[in-house]
């Protein structure tokens, strides 16, 4: 039926189907960011490629008029008179007037002839020049740049020192030939062959990435070629020059990464000098069109999102209210907390056939769960009981026996002063022993016991035995089962007076990180590696099926273990002939847990 649960299912399935569009909404703004990143390195480099060919006509057109003047015989002839050393003739006087008059000529000429602004200027080592004296020659930027870097093509600058006045007042770029005489082959100057700036960033201009992009020209230094200022941040820059000094092909992209954005760096060495042309652009500005495509979907895809997820709210809502009730339930549940998982089951109410035969299972279950587990725990609890009652009984009767041996050997002896001394600590101990109001003491009162019953020790071997407490301050509260330590340091008597005539026992308790920390040591034979590994597997039926010849230690280890389970942890170090420590740790979480008691 259309109510049905698989109906309602598959109804919310298909609003899901909104979530492929929003996928989508998240791809196609990234490929078609791929895609204008090709297209617009494909339309950079052709339109950067357009300029340098620009550049190469105009540079080629500049160095073929220096080559021109230098080859000229005016050129020649003026640098021939100049350089002569006759300088009283009034002969040779008129012939360079006559010369420089001459070549004044040619070179208006040939500024004339040819396009793009050129113009040339003449100059010698000592600053005179075709246009006029230049004192401050070895002083510019450009010379000294020729002279020490060989630099042919100079940074945008003002000359002053021009023919024409327009000139004179608008920033040029300049190309540099040293002015040779052909004949003696002399280096006498400069011809500094000029054209203009502007002229190369209108035709710049045309080179344009998105609505904020930059164009422009450096050296290898980071130098601005041209006029104004780079918008570019300085740190980019380096950035680029060092990579494309790296690079072995002329041109290319790179993608510089600063704090704040990603730069976009077209650039293409040009043949003219160190020059590389550089076109940057950010990626927020280049894909601003993309990015504002890819809002749009997302808020498309949420809107999309929302009328599903409303959808599957409203044709859902008979299927998760009871299953949100009996979610609780379940957390009730696993808690082991079946009364309240019985109290919210009525409350759950549903009219789907499906769901209202689940709710009718799951209530069966948990009556029968709660029927199970309360009949299995009470067994348990008995077992649990049984054992331990069982592993207590066995150190009793063993005392006692030990302990009546031993005033059985102070009467024959006929030391009746240490058996009254010796039925004192026995009788509080027994005390001690008998009472059965909880089976966990504090600290202080199980080393108190152990007190009693050194003494008792003490009056059997008289100065053959050392017995060391060590008690810890912070120990004294610390509830703990009875009966731990007694039977190891009976052990502990026993095989340290095996081989030798004298025994010394530690007893040291300690609480640090959180634990409470017991050690007792002594000097006997020691534990053999095969005794430790059998005590780490060994089990509580084993202890209560032992025939008593190691009843002491693993009863200790298996009480321990099944009272406080993973909070207990223990440690043996041995060496044969030497001496055994054994190292008792329990947590401090049970501290917190008095009230736990075994059932009686």
């Amino acid at each position: 039926m259309f109510l049905s649960l698989r109906n309602k299912l598959f109804l919310v399935f298909s609003c899901v189907l909104t979530i492929p569009f929003l996928i989508l909404s998240l791809i196609m703004p990234n490929l078609f960011t791929n895609y204008i990143k090709e297209q617009t390195q494909e339309l950079t480099i052709g339109m950067m490629d357009q300029f340098s060919l620009y550049i190469d006509s105009v540079t080629i057109q500049v160095a073929d008029v220096g080559q021109q003047v230098l080859a000229n015989s005016i050129t020649q002839d003026w640098l021939r008179v100049k350089n002569s050393s006759n300088n009283d003739d009034e002969t040779l006087e008129t012939a360079r007037l006559m010369v420089k008059s001459e070549l004044n000529d040619m070179l208006s000429s040939m500024m004339v002839n040819n396009s793009n602004n050129i113009s040339i200027s003449i100059f010698t080592h000592d600053g005179e020049g075709i246009w006029g004296n230049y004192p401050q020659l070895d002083e510019t930027e450009w010379y000294q740049d020729f002279m020490e870097n060989n630099k042919t093509f100079t940074h945008s600058h003002f000359d002053t020192n021009q023919q024409s006045a327009l000139i004179r007042e608008m920033p040029i770029n300049s190309h540099l030939i040293p002015l040779v005489d052909l004949n003696t082959l002399q280096d006498s100057g400069i011809i500094k062959v000029n054209f203009s700036t502007e002229m190369i960033e209108n035709s710049l201009e045309k080179i344009k990435i998105g609505e904020h992009g930059h164009t422009f020209i450096i050296d290898h230094q980071g130098e601005n070629v041209l006029t104004g200022e780079i918008q570019t941040p300085q740190a980019i820059i380096d950035k680029s020059l060092k990579q494309i000094t790296n690079m072995t092909g002329s041109q290319g992209l790179l993608e510089i990464e600063d704090e704040q954005e990603t730069y976009l760096m077209f650039y293409q060495q040009l043949s003219v000098g160190d020059w590389i042309l550089i076109s940057e652009v950010t990626e927020d500005d280049l894909f601003s069109h993309s990015n504002q495509l890819q809002k749009s979907l997302l808020l498309l895809s949420i809107g999309l999102f929302l009328i599903t997820i409303i959808a599957s709210f409203l044709f859902s809502s008979s299927i998760t209210d009871p299953l949100r009730g009996l979610m609780k339930a379940m957390r009730y549940l696993e808690k082991g907390d079946f009364n309240n998982a019985q109290k919210v089951m009525p409350t759950i109410r549903s009219e789907n056939n499906e769901i209202r035969y689940l709710l009718q299972v799951f209530d069966q279950m948990v009556n029968r769960l709660k029927q199970l587990i309360d009949s299995e725990y009470k067994t348990n609890i008995r077992r649990r009981n049984a054992e331990y009652k069982a592993l207590l009984l066995q150190i009793n009767p063993h005392f006692l026996n030990n302990t009546l041996e031993i005033i059985g050997g102070l009467a024959a002896q006929g030391k009746n002063k240490e058996v009254v001394n010796v039925s004192v600590y026995l009788g509080k101990m027994l005390r001690y022993a008998l009472n059965t109001e909880s089976d966990l003491v504090t600290m202080a009162e199980e080393i108190q016991y152990i007190r009693n019953y050194a003494e008792i020790l003490k009056l059997r071997y008289g100065g053959d035995l050392q017995i060391t407490i060590e008690e810890d301050q912070q120990t004294k509260e610390f509830p703990i089962i009875k009966f731990i330590i007694q039977p190891l340091v009976e052990n502990a008597v026993k095989y340290s007076l095996i081989s030798k005539n004298h025994a010394n026992v530690e007893i040291r308790a300690k609480y640090q990180d959180n634990q409470l920390t017991l050690q007792i040591a002594d000097d006997g034979v020691g534990i053999s590696d095969e005794m430790i590994q059998s005590l780490s597997i060994s089990n509580q039926a084993e202890t209560l099926e032992s025939s008593g010849n190691s009843i002491g230690l693993k009863n200790v280890l298996d009480r321990l273990h099944l009272y406080y389970g993973d909070q207990f942890n223990y440690h043996i170090e041995s060496e044969l002939n030497k001496g055994t420590i054994i190292t008792l740790q329990i947590a401090e979480e049970r501290k917190a847990k008095n009230e736990k008691r075994l059932d009686r």
